[in-house]
């Protein structure tokens, strides 16, 4: 249960806690002004539906809980249109079933935040194995954005900045979560409110007769239309011309996908985020995301320590995929090791970059469970060696 802390109506929990992983989501959705949930039980992500249930109304905001995946993803969709910040949480078995709201989301350019606690097929036990619907799941064109967590302590952070990415780029935004992380107890540490940085829509200052819903400035997003003010805006997931009205002509199609892909992969270098280790004098380097940074680490510091020169690209962003860092990394490395929860599907992405350049192996484990530091160094004596 929240504590009685949490039950007041401060929307910034500021200090330090010992935190679950999915209330530590909670807590960064409401920092960074999330006023509107709708979810389907499913774990290892009820937590987060737990505690949005007592600390939303508290302040204000709303919570339903939803009578299946479906109707929490149009719950939420239709909450952003009407102005809220607003967000889901699923589970891998969940976020199958709402596939087509994210679609319509991307289509529609609907700034959402969901989380995705995956799990085994059917068990609650660790995976990475969604990581390639999160980018391929839904149908049409369209690009996403895809955060990946390691820690309790990221899962606060990443989750402001998600919604700071939605709202930023008019686009449904993913956190991608893991048993691992989600129902782990670690040291948090929460900024007060004027230290977190939150991104709000823009609204368009033009009247409604010279307002084009879908047209855009130089940055590809297009301003929102302010609520009861006359604007009739149509959010269709037809193909649609920059006025909103259903067009289908070829170039009008073009053009929508192109903006609206474009939006995103225009501003990859703005978007993605990574993080290096040891790279400097590195002769081979890890790439991996998610909880296996953890256990990457420390096997590079178990391979340094025996005098072999690995370094270590922690993917922050995994959607777009940072294609400036991992093309740095293999024009510099003799290997790169794949480190991932799945049969190798992200390990595709970095051989594709680094076609010429280096040398890719996979360090692949799909039995429930991260992998221990030593499988990876017994692996990277292995590879380097």
């Amino acid at each position: 249960m929240a504590s009685s802390d949490t039950m007041q109506g401060n929307r910034v929990m500021e200090g330090i806690h010992f935190m679950l992983g999915n209330y530590a989501v909670v807590e960064g959705a409401i920092a960074a002004g999330c006023d509107f949930f709708a979810g389907y039980p499913i774990t290892p992500a009820n937590e987060i539906s737990e505690r949005m249930s007592q600390r939303l109304p508290v302040l204000g905001g709303k919570f339903i809980q939803s009578e299946d995946e479906l109707h929490a993803i149009y719950s939420v969709t239709g909450a952003s249109l009407c102005g809220a910040k607003a967000m889901t949480a699923t589970a891998s078995a969940g976020y199958n079933y709402m596939q087509e709201g994210i679609g319509y989301a991307s289509a529609v350019e609907i700034p959402v935040v969901i989380v995705d606690v995956q799990r085994c097929r059917g068990e609650n036990f660790a995976t990475q194995s969604d990581v390639m619907q999160m980018r391929w799941g839904a149908s049409g064109d369209y690009e996403i954005i895809c955060l990946a967590p390691s820690s309790v302590q990221e899962l606060f952070d990443f989750t402001v900045r998600a919604f700071n990415l939605a709202e930023e780029y008019r686009s449904p935004v993913i956190v991608m979560s893991e048993t691992t992380i989600a129902l782990m107890r670690e040291r948090i540490e929460i900024p007060g409110q004027d230290k977190i940085r939150v991104f709000n829509r823009k609204y368009t200052e033009l009247s409604p007769e010279n307002y084009l819903p879908y047209k855009a400035d130089r940055t590809g997003v297009p301003e929102f239309a302010p609520l009861g003010k006359g604007y009739g805006t149509i959010y269709s997931l037809n193909p649609h011309d920059e006025r909103g009205s259903i067009d289908w002509d070829p170039d009008v199609f073009e053009k929508l996908y192109s903006r609206i892909t474009g939006k995103i992969t225009e501003n990859r270098d703005r978007i993605c985020r990574t993080k290096a280790y040891h790279l400097e004098d590195a002769e081979f380097a890890i790439i991996t995301y998610g909880s296996e940074v953890r256990p990457s680490l420390d096997a590079v510091e178990m391979a340094r320590n025996s005098g072999i020169k690995v370094g270590l690209l922690k993917l922050e962003t995994v959607w777009p995929v940072p294609e400036k860092d991992i093309r740095s990394v293999a024009e510099n490395v003799k290997k790169i090791m794949v480190v991932e929860m799945n049969i190798g599907k992200y390990a595709g992405e970095i051989e594709r970059l680094s076609t010429g350049q280096s040398q890719v192996v996979r360090i692949t484990k799909n039995r429930g469970i991260v992998h221990a530091p030593e499988e990876i160094y017994k692996a990277i004596k292995e590879v380097c060696l």
